[in-house]
């Protein structure tokens, strides 16, 4: 395999490549499975200004922003709808963006969250102002159109509930753990832990870090 061709045994870590400002990654641990497209910011966010082009355009409202957490696993081919082209109006007669009244027909759709250790699925779609739980997970080809609950699953068009990944008390405990918000180096240490399904042995070990 030559040095230019990529393989999708390899990834993007966005925290690497990520240059527009409103995009905002946390950690250095989330990647893209960018093997058969040009790539995180080119591929998979849509519509949002502040890329290589837009950069310097003044916004016509206020602009959505795409918040990433750490350990956000995102697969090959997704699309993260943003806020650059909420300019059709479905409350009026005409859905056409007229540029004389592009201003008025602009509506921010919210920010869109990636919470901390989510799975994004192959070809899943995540619309604009979505938040997606800590944890869950987003079935291939899915289009999300509500939020999605820590450490669930969700899957179809639109995506509803599949699946909890554990009991809801476990996820009740997982939750107040705040794992994602250790420090690397503590987070490094309990990482046997987290390739298990033993709570009370991850609360144990997070006790005894604080």
């Amino acid at each position: 395999m030559s040095k230019t061709e990529k393989h999708w045994s390899q990834v993007e870590h966005l925290h690497e490549t990520v240059t527009n400002p409103n995009i905002h990654i946390k950690g250095q641990h989330s990647y893209y499975s960018d093997c058969w497209d040009s790539g995180f910011e080119r591929s998979v966010v849509r519509y949002l200004q502040g890329d290589a082009v837009s950069r310097e355009w003044e916004p016509i409202g206020e602009l959505d922003q795409l918040w990433i957490g750490d350990y956000v696993c995102i697969a090959a081919e997704a699309v993260i709808l943003m806020g650059g082209n909420h300019t059709h109006r479905g409350d009026w007669f005409s859905l056409y963006p007229f540029i004389e009244t592009i201003k008025d027909a602009y509506r921010a759709k919210g920010d869109t969250t990636l919470g901390d250790g989510c799975w994004i699925g192959m070809r899943a779609i995540i619309m604009p102002g979505v938040t997606i739980g800590e944890g869950a997970i987003i079935a291939a080809g899915s289009v999300v159109t509500k939020d999605v609950a820590p450490y669930s699953v969700v899957g179809g068009n639109p995506a509803k509930p599949i699946a909890l990944r554990f009991e809801p008390e476990v996820i009740e405990r997982l939750l107040k753990l705040h794992i994602y918000q250790l420090s690397d180096e503590h987070f490094q240490a309990i990482r046997p832990l987290l390739s298990n399904n033993d709570i009370a042995a991850l609360e144990q070990a997070v006790g005894e870090l604080r």
